[in-house]
């Protein structure tokens, strides 16, 4: 049986890791954490990652979780609408609404499928050979199948391995040492899962320079980001607090939310973004996937989304008609292909976003509000079409 390798247990390695073992492979998932604690609040599954789901037996759980409901959209800070859409306008052109939840749950759902023994915890891919798939791994102390006291080396042997390693990929670094890094998209984010007992509807606000998004989630949460341009590297005192100073004053349930927010449960990350795309997403038997192949920036919602159709995409082009000894090279150069093709217009469509949604200038800010209650007062048809590219990915 074929054997892969997949170092990370996000949400991309994960799918990867079930998506290949569907196919007949033997695989190993290496997270260098203790524990699967995925770092953020909530998480949009969109329609094109419910399809992809599909193909690993996952969407009708997801799709049970939690979903828009009635009116979205786009807000002013004084609470006058720019445009807006509905769940059943999403769903009647995609087949789907929009999935919400939390990473934490889409994390459980996935790695409790995991076949018996595959996920190793405490343990770092050190290096992996692209030419023969020999990977060399540290385990910490304790680390799941590692050798136990002060920790080790050891190596293990893959035909096929996947770098889902993240937006600091060492994988992606090695094999291409000469291209750019992730830069800085000149923006901080703040997340946190809020208790709130009051119905919300989904919305995301623009100001000037500033954003703030709510998504209500099962349970009577709701998950809250905002993003506003600072330096990179800036930190507050209390993150609660600033976010009080920076969006308090606009439209209800905004301040309701701050106020309900827990202060140690605020996240904030600067954002980063990879704009000169890799010229391969492979090397010999090595695939990048995710956050390690095409870092972008939030502001289409479809980071997880695209590792998502990468693990299947990537399964089913390694995996022809399944068998001992698949041609891997020649697969990951077809997954290479496809895969480039589609992320890299949504990588940049999503930069183009964020720059829009954080222009200051108050002319331009006035021309943007304009253009977008323009576009809105044609109806929440207007509003959903503008995804069709993103959404329709036929899996």
């Amino acid at each position: 049986m074929a054997h892969a390798v997949v170092t990370g247990a996000g949400i991309g390695g994960l799918t990867a890791a079930l998506a290949l073992a569907r196919n007949g492979w033997q695989v190993t998932v290496l997270e260098q954490a203790a524990s699967i604690e995925p770092v953020g609040a909530g998480l949009a599954v969109a329609p094109n990652a419910l399809r992809a789901l599909d193909m690993i037996g996952l969407g009708h759980e997801v799709r049970k979780l939690s979903a828009i409901q009635g009116e979205a959209g786009l807000w002013r800070p004084s609470g006058r609408w720019l445009s807006r859409t509905t769940a059943e306008d999403a769903a009647a052109r995609y087949g789907d609404s929009i999935v919400l939840l939390t990473r934490s749950a889409l994390v459980g759902i996935l790695a409790a499928r995991l076949p018996r023994g595959a996920l190793r915890l405490g343990t770092r891919a050190v290096s992996a050979d692209p030419r023969t798939g020999l990977v060399t791994l540290a385990t910490s102390a304790g680390g799941t199948g590692g050798t136990g006291g002060t920790g080790g080396t050891e190596t293990i042997q893959a035909d096929l391995v996947v770098a889902a390693d993240g937006i600091r990929s060492r994988t992606r670094a090695a094999l291409f040492p000469g291209h750019p890094e992730p830069g800085y998209a000149g923006v901080t984010s703040w997340r946190a899962l809020v208790p709130f007992p009051g119905p919300v509807g989904a919305s995301e606000t623009w100001g000037a320079g500033l954003v703030f998004g709510v998504m209500p989630l099962a349970g009577g949460q709701v998950y809250c980001y905002a993003t506003a341009p600072v330096p990179a590297g800036l930190r507050a005192e209390s993150e609660k607090d600033e976010l009080i100073r920076l969006f308090g004053r606009w439209h209800d349930p905004i301040p309701g939310l701050l106020a309900a927010a827990e202060p140690g449960a605020v996240l904030r990350h600067d954002i980063y973004s990879l704009d000169t795309p890799l010229p391969a997403l492979h090397s010999g038997r090595i695939a990048l996937l995710g956050d390690a192949a095409h870092p972008m920036t939030p502001n289409l919602g479809q980071g997880a989304c695209q590792a998502i159709e990468d693990a299947v995409v990537l399964a089913r082009h390694v995996s022809p008609g399944g068998g001992p000894a698949p041609d891997v090279t020649a697969g990951l150069a077809a997954y290479s292909r496809e895969r480039l093709a589609r992320t890299t217009p949504i990588v940049r469509r999503s930069r183009l976003v964020g720059r829009v949604s954080g222009w200051r200038d108050p002319l331009a800010v006035a021309l943007r509000d304009g253009a977008l209650r323009a576009a809105g007062m044609l109806g929440p048809a207007v509003a959903v079409r503008q995804f069709d590219d993103v959404f329709r990915w036929p899996a």
